[in-house]
């Protein structure tokens, strides 16, 4: 049974980003964000032209998992592809001008996925490599060591907040690992720019992290805050189609900004956290510059 709607700090997502005609999906509201209860594809289109800063998705895998009766993680290559390129269509169409696109998925996919951002005109930034071992070594193949997460931007992006992070030190003497050629003192004292590899995002195990209820991988919310602090301003609009576990929008509600969600099986897990707030952030020694 879903959970009862906030009422008493509601959001109203202004007209001017969501149309009317799909107000009886939205599940939960809030002081910064609206949650609506079905296919992807049935509600972006309900999103406005260039009416979001940034999208993050984080769609399924294709590895046939079992995410409830309506998910089909079992597709052909070919219909996988055609699937994302169309939800892609969308994420194109409701982006405002120098607004972010974040897309987190296997390289075998987003090689792919890539290829069809930048051949609709969106200019790519990065490939990052998030180093997160969660499977097993694979016979005759490279040990997969690391999630892709695209970052793309329509045009020019209009905002783009350098973030530092500490010096890497060893995690038994406690020394710095990198020798800095002898400029270590001219260094800034915040730490060192954030590179296209992320080591440093642990997998979420804990089940301080992690809701009971949901026994399927859950982003840590690092990834997103970073995702959330390099392209946006607080009260921006982000809008994540994959809900998940709702890891968007709750470091959404911690960080100041607006979220549009969605999912297409019950959205009662993230309402849960949204509501108790009984899932803890992992550690963030990130510093944003202004």
């Amino acid at each position: 049974m879903s959970l009862p709607l906030i009422n008493d700090s509601e959001f109203h997502t202004p007209s001017c980003v969501v149309k009317k005609g799909i107000e009886h999906r939205l599940v939960f509201s809030s002081q910064y964000g609206s949650l609506y209860e079905g296919d992807c594809l049935d509600i972006l289109p309900f999103i406005n032209n260039d009416s979001i800063d940034t999208v993050f998705a984080d769609p399924p895998f294709n590895l046939a998992k079992e995410y409830g009766r309506q998910v089909n993680d079992h597709r052909s290559d070919d219909d996988y592809i055609l699937w994302c390129q169309q939800w892609l269509d969308h994420c194109f169409r409701i982006l405002k001008p120098g607004g972010a696109l974040f897309i987190y998925n296997l390289p075998k996919w987003n090689i792919h996925i890539g290829s069809y951002v930048a051949q609709a005109g969106l200019n790519f930034r990065h490939w990052i490599a998030v180093n997160l071992k969660l499977s097993l070594p694979i016979p005759g193949r490279l040990y997969p060591s690391h999630y892709s997460l695209l970052y793309f931007t329509k045009g020019k992006p209009k905002t783009f907040r350098r973030i530092r992070t500490p010096i890497e030190t060893c995690r038994h003497c406690g020394r710095e690992l990198k020798d800095y050629g002898g400029h270590r003192g001219a260094m800034n004292p915040n730490g060192v720019n954030l590179t296209d590899v992320w080591n440093d995002i642990t997998p979420v195990r804990h089940w301080k992290f992690k809701s009971r209820k949901r026994t399927l991988n859950q982003l840590s919310t690092k990834i997103l805050e970073r995702v959330v602090q390099m392209s946006t301003h607080e009260c921006d609009m982000v809008l994540d189609p994959f809900g998940g576990s709702g890891t968007t929008y709750d470091v959404c509600e911690h960080l100041g900004r607006h979220w549009i969600g969605m999912d297409l099986e019950s959205c009662d897990i993230i309402i849960e956290r949204l509501q108790m707030g009984n899932l803890s952030h992992h550690k963030s020694e990130d510093f944003v510059e202004e």
